[in-house]
């Protein structure tokens, strides 16, 4: 049995609490290693090492610390394979699917290698008489990240490479479920000429998050996850005086009009929906296809692309379209709201409950599911599943179909498909939701753009990466200033004149 560690002060450090949680390998069903939860204690030394770590890191200039961003790239794509197989193993991803999580993040430190640009302040020359006045942007000082289990690569890259080359120490407690690839990605970012201490991680559960929301030391945290987790870790961490951002759950829309492209629409909901087993806070898990007519073209389109679907762990090939869910619980969390769809009234067009892969029985597979005439009442509808469901509720016309994206409490994500321009710039205008897809499924924006919902998806002001990263990993100090008059000559040789 594998036991992990965490890593504090440049060093892999066993946990001393005594307590641990099972890490799985969710093909097989079996424990494959014990990760440390930590104590308030060990948050405290965390903290302790960042704070003395980053007043060194936060005195190197902009372009030495972005040089570390440079180097960090390339390790990333040495060590691709390495990274994904190892994301695969915990999370059940494919592999194609885990050097996608890595890409991604990898894409956010190439961002952040313009950092010297980002982080220049403001000049006003003669503001006033004799007066000039300037603004400069100042790390924070030690910052903190919680982060999922769906994007274990991703989104820890999302918070701390904007943090770190902002000059702040950064304490990473990622998701217990799957902790192996953030512990490697600090010891790739130490390779590429980090400090030791800058970037440590902390795995654990609420005794550590507590921990990190009550640090007086941490001036800010960076949440995502589901949004009873969110509002609680922003209620808490905002009443401490910390700057807070938490990212939370999604229920995202796909509406088809009558004149999309309906294999272009099926073949999008497909990977949508079910890809990464459909757990992706921007999947799309509501096809609102508009008129009867619609919605049984898309139905007759979707049923034979489920059908065709291959489940399988990530080892069988690169062939597999996505593996298991990460936890038994949330395999019977997913099946159990499946039943409910079931009581409730909606129709299961194609029924996955049944799924078993021979060798693999005892892993946390789900077979894709897809509901026909589901109503904004069900329990289907209204909470977020996070597996291989895909709920269909068919709209009488295009108002009834944006005010269902609309009335959501979940603003992530959500996407139209049309061929009619007018329909789709009305819907990028008035929709309330963050990020938006016109014939694109998933909208998630490139690093050099923000990522974030709104409504209940979001608590905080700033999105992740993009220049809003900029923002909230520092702080904007303002001079003014005005001098005196004085000597402005230096010495001055005068011959004493002759007599």
């Amino acid at each position: 049995m594998t036991e992990l560690t965490h890593y504090i002060g440049g060093a892999h450090v066993k946990g001393t609490s005594g307590r641990f949680a099972d890490v799985y390998n969710p093909a097989t069903g079996e424990v494959q290693a014990k990760v440390p939860l930590a104590s308030a204690a060990e948050i405290s030394q965390a903290v302790e090492i960042a704070e003395t770590a980053q007043r060194a890191w936060g005195a190197v200039n902009p372009q030495r610390r972005a040089r570390v961003m440079m180097k960090f790239v390339d390790l990333l794509n040495r060590d691709m394979d390495q990274l994904a197989e190892a994301l695969s193993r915990e999370h059940g991803k494919t592999l194609p699917d885990a050097k996608g999580d890595v890409q991604r993040g990898l894409e956010v430190v190439e961002y952040c290698i313009g950092a010297p640009q980002m982080l220049k302040g403001e000049f006003t020359d003669s503001a006033g008489p004799g007066i000039d006045m300037y603004s400069m942007r100042q790390a924070l000082g030690v910052t903190a990240g919680i982060t999922p289990f769906n994007f274990p690569a991703m989104i820890p890259m999302w918070m701390f490479a904007p943090a770190i080359v902002c000059g702040n120490a950064f304490i990473l407690k990622p998701s217990e479920r799957d902790p192996s690839v953030p512990l490697m990605l600090v010891e790739l970012m130490e390779e590429a000429g980090l400090p030791k201490g800058v970037l440590q991680v902390v795995n654990g559960d609420k005794e550590a998050v507590d921990a990190i929301l009550d640090n007086p030391v941490i001036q800010s945290i960076g949440f995502v996850g589901s949004t009873p987790i969110a509002e609680y870790i922003y209620g808490r961490g905002c009443s401490n005086g910390k700057r807070v951002q938490c990212f939370g759950g999604a229920k995202n829309h796909m509406i088809i009009m009558p004149d999309a492209d309906m294999d272009q629409a099926a073949d999008a909901l497909i990977g949508a929906g079910y890809g990464a087993a459909g757990e992706r806070c921007m999947a799309i898990s509501v096809a609102v296809p508009v008129g009867d007519e619609t919605a049984d073209r898309l139905i007759e389109k979707l049923v034979p692309r489920i059908e065709k679907l291959k489940v399988g762990p990530y080892t069988a090939n690169d062939e597999v379209d996505y593996g298991p869910v990460v936890t038994k619980a949330a395999q019977q969390n997913i099946l159990e709201l499946v039943e409910s769809g079931i009581k409730q009234g909606a129709e299961l067009v194609v029924d996955g409950r049944d799924f078993s892969l021979q060798g693999y029985e005892d892993g946390f597979f789900v077979g894709p599911h897809l509901f026909d005439r589901v109503t904004p009442e069900m329990d289907i509808y209204k909470k977020e599943i996070f597996g291989p469901v895909l709920s269909t509720v068919r709209a009488g016309s295009y108002e009834e179909a944006i005010s269902l994206a609309m009335d959501h409490e979940y603003g992530n994500g959500t996407a139209i498909f049309t061929r009619d321009g007018d329909a789709a710039r009305d819907f990028a205008n008035r929709i309330n939701i963050g990020m938006v897809g016109i014939n694109v499924p998933i909208p998630v924006p490139l690093a050099y753009h923000t990522f974030g919902g709104w409504k209940k998806s979001v608590f905080g002001d700033l999105n992740q990466h993009g220049p809003d990263a900029f923002k909230f990993y520092t702080r904007t100090k303002t001079i003014t200033s005005r001098w005196p008059s004085g000597i402005k000559e230096g010495g001055e040789f005068n011959f004493k004149a002759m007599d």
